[in-house]
């Protein structure tokens, strides 16, 4: 069979991974259905999108056994829209949005996996819990009644720049933090096994410190359209 553009692009993103055990998810965010099902039968199952609106449309018209990742800030009032269906929602950034999760979890019976969006950028635009309060969330009590959420890790972003040293630095920041959470005793519903951090420009530095989930979008697809 003949190879694809995206399945091509795949190839070398993946040939640069310092970790093979990265899990890459496909960033599919304005891309039609026919560039997903290319990296689809290319072998990809995870794909990631940050508007409701479109990831509703694609799940219902794409394969049933892909894995949706909501990657972008969600609204609270549109969590029910993909609550029956996601697979992982990386973009918790808010005490407010997990409790919204839950709730609308338990109206259909699902345990959704969510990872907490971590502030570790210097920009103002970016969204996330900070340290303080994130630790006194997960040692706190309201933690142990959210029975409808698994909460599996950290997510987070890093300023947009062309400065490696801080890249890397933030993505340390966020490492060190996730290793420091893991030597707690955390409730029963989270886990810290899955770091959600580094993106088509950055992912190497990611995977160097210790990223065990990349967002990888235009590396794959090329570049976006908004149109």
């Amino acid at each position: 069979m003949q190879k694809t553009e995206i399945s091509q692009n795949l190839e070398k993103v993946k040939a640069t991974f310092p970790n093979p055990d990265c899990l890459l998810v496909a960033v599919s965010k304005t891309k039609p259905n026919t560039a997903i099902q290319q990296a689809y039968d290319a072998g990809i199952r995870d794909f990631g999108e940050n508007k409701v609106q479109e990831i509703t449309d694609k799940a219902a018209q794409l394969p049933k056994d892909i894995k949706w990742h909501m990657i972008g800030h969600l609204q609270r009032n549109k969590v029910k829209f993909i609550v029956p269906f996601i697979h992982l929602i990386h973009s918790v950034d808010s005490l407010r949005l997990l409790k919204q999760i839950n709730k609308e979890a338990e109206k259909v019976g699902k345990t959704i996996s969510c990872l907490l969006q971590v502030y570790i950028a210097n920009e103002e635009t970016k969204f996330g819990w900070d340290k303080e309060e994130l630790n006194s969330f997960l040692l706190g009590e309201e933690i142990n009644t959210m029975n409808n959420i698994q909460i599996v890790g950290l997510m987070g972003m890093a300023t947009n720049t062309t400065d490696e040293a801080v890249i890397r630095g933030e993505f340390k920041t966020l490492k060190d933090l996730f290793d420091n959470l893991k030597k707690l005793p955390l409730p029963k519903n989270v886990e810290m096994k899955e770091i959600s951090m580094g993106m088509s420009s950055d992912y190497l530095l990611a995977q160097q410190e210790g990223s065990t989930m990349v967002r990888i979008g235009s590396a794959i697809f090329g570049s976006r359209n908004y149109n």
